[in-house]
């Protein structure tokens, strides 16, 4: 992989750069899967994109030769890891695009900062701060706005919030335990290694549910395209990215950029799938990104310690 040694601020900037691409490339997948659900359902969909993924991975480990050998005390880490996402995630992802627009799964789904703190003073026994709690109602009080109509009924199907909420639920936990598989192995081993424990798990789904409609769906250049691009770049380059800024960004402060999905996924999915734009869902993501800048600041006021970030000097691990 790539061993770079510069000072702290071209490195740290290198890292941003993987975190907004992870979420550039995340904020697509909504488009794209909403396109891929035209001709298949979403399990299907989840474990083609899967094995895609892995065969894609480990040919690139091969070329490489960058094979490591995974402990015996860390098989239950991956498998653990690989139920969380992409197994319960991409379920409640997927289900929750299939019933909601694409802009609003995605504004959900960025709702992901907002609750890794408490995860985080659950497991790691950190204090939220008022000013932290303040941020968490401003967030969802602005994804409210975004999937409220005016006389407060739902602008979106309430299964469709459920299965998304759910999926953010286990993406929180998920985080957590790529933190300690990064301190051991390189990104695309995790990835790797995750997806084809998910197939795995996809399996048994796809052949009692899905097989028989499966192989009646004639393949065209539309369903293909989308497809190989949720697996190039929705299962394996975005989640790399990912997790390379988790290893060396740390969980909540790499999960900060998860605010630009619902950008991303808006600007797309209004020239892509002419979805509708209007003032409630801006006002509802400027909210939402407030909230959460919000739920990130530390006791001293400040969301990053820029001097520390961008002046101290340290070696870059390898990539």
């Amino acid at each position: 992989m790539i061993s770079i040694h510069k000072e702290h601020k071209g490195y740290l900037f290198f890292i941003y750069i993987l975190a907004i691409l992870s979420m550039l490339l995340w904020g697509m997948t909504f488009v794209w899967s909403k396109i891929v659900f035209k001709y298949y359902s979403p399990i299907t969909t989840i474990f083609l994109r899967l094995i895609i993924s892995s065969i894609i991975l480990f040919i690139f480990i091969f070329i490489t030769k960058k094979t490591e050998k995974i402990k015996k005390e860390d098989y239950k880490l991956f498998l653990f890891s690989a139920l969380f996402n992409p197994f319960l995630y991409f379920i409640g992802e997927s289900y929750g695009i299939k019933l909601t627009s694409s802009t609003i799964s995605a504004v959900i789904i960025a709702t992901i900062p907002l609750f890794t703190p408490i995860a985080a003073y659950f497991t790691l026994k950190e204090k939220l701060s008022r000013l932290n709690i303040l941020g968490l109602i401003i967030s969802f009080s602005g994804i409210l706005l975004m999937i409220l109509n005016k006389n407060f009924s739902l602008n979106a199907s309430p299964y469709g919030i459920a299965w998304l909420l759910f999926a953010v639920i286990t993406a929180v936990f998920y985080a957590i335990i790529l933190k300690k598989l990064t301190n051991k192995y390189s990104p695309i081993t995790i990835i790797s290694v995750q997806n084809l424990i998910g197939a795995f798990y996809f399996l048994p789904l796809f052949l009692i549910f899905d097989y028989n409609d499966f192989i009646h769906i004639r393949p065209n250049t539309e369903l293909i395209s989308n497809l190989l691009q949720l697996s190039i770049f929705g299962s394996s380059i975005a989640f790399v990215c990912f997790t390379i800024a988790v290893r060396e960004l740390g969980v909540s402060k790499a999960n900060i950029f998860s605010n630009f999905i619902p950008i991303f996924t808006a600007i797309f999915s209004y020239f892509i799938l002419s979805e509708a734009f209007n003032m409630n869902k801006i006002a509802g993501m400027i909210i939402v990104v407030i909230g959460v800048m919000l739920s990130q600041i530390n006791k001293k006021g400040k969301i990053f310690n820029f001097y520390r970030f961008f002046y101290k000097k340290r070696n870059i691990r390898k990539l």
